[in-house]
């Protein structure tokens, strides 16, 4: 049986979990509300605070979805009451962002601005500090949602290996290459 799958998700209070008759799991908390269609063949079973995902058989389309959809839920059911959070910064000379409302103009070398609008879900706010670079901070509780649009953001000018130049996530370590070598002697 699937490691992840057969994991059990513990509902915390103040999150509540439907599941109607197509399969359609709705989990709501106080953070909002998250919808995500589940296989006719996959199973959920509800019981004192847990919810358990079980699959029919153990054909290898059925073992994918078991964990896939264990996950997803899991993933709505801590979007719900925690959120998600996702930090990236500007690396480069004049690389600029910033945001009104949900949407966030990024000027990223090039000739013309890069002016993004941003899905409804996502909340995002950027920090432009003396002496660091300047950081955009997106978060939602749609981490699906969430990662798509950070990976369009990073996409816009993601980092060279030189100099390392770019939008890139906090923390994130680039596998960096060594210039052109010095002239033969």
């Amino acid at each position: 049986m699937s490691r992840i799958g057969k994991a059990p998700i513990s509902i915390p209070s103040g999150v509540t979990i439907n599941v109607s008759e197509n399969n359609l799991v709705t989990v709501t908390g106080p953070k909002g509300e998250l919808y995500q269609q589940v296989d006719t063949e996959i199973s959920l079973l509800q019981e004192d605070g847990t919810i358990t995902v079980s699959r029919p058989s153990d054909q290898k389309r059925h073992k994918a979805l078991h964990g896939l959809y264990r996950s997803l839920i899991n993933n709505m059911v801590i979007g719900v009451t925690e959120g998600y959070k996702s930090q990236q910064e500007l690396v480069g000379v004049g690389y600029r962002a910033t945001n009104q409302g949900n949407t966030l103009d990024l000027v990223l070398g090039y000739s013309h601005h890069y002016v993004f609008e941003l899905p409804k879900e996502i909340k995002v706010t950027t920090a432009a500090e003396k002496g660091k670079n300047p950081t955009i901070t997106l978060e939602s509780i749609d981490k699906q949602l969430l990662g798509e649009v950070a990976a369009k953001i990073r996409s816009l000018r993601a980092p060279e290996p030189y100099k390392g130049k770019g939008v890139k996530f906090v923390g994130e370590i680039l596998r960096r290459k060594a210039g052109k070598s010095a002239a033969k002697k």
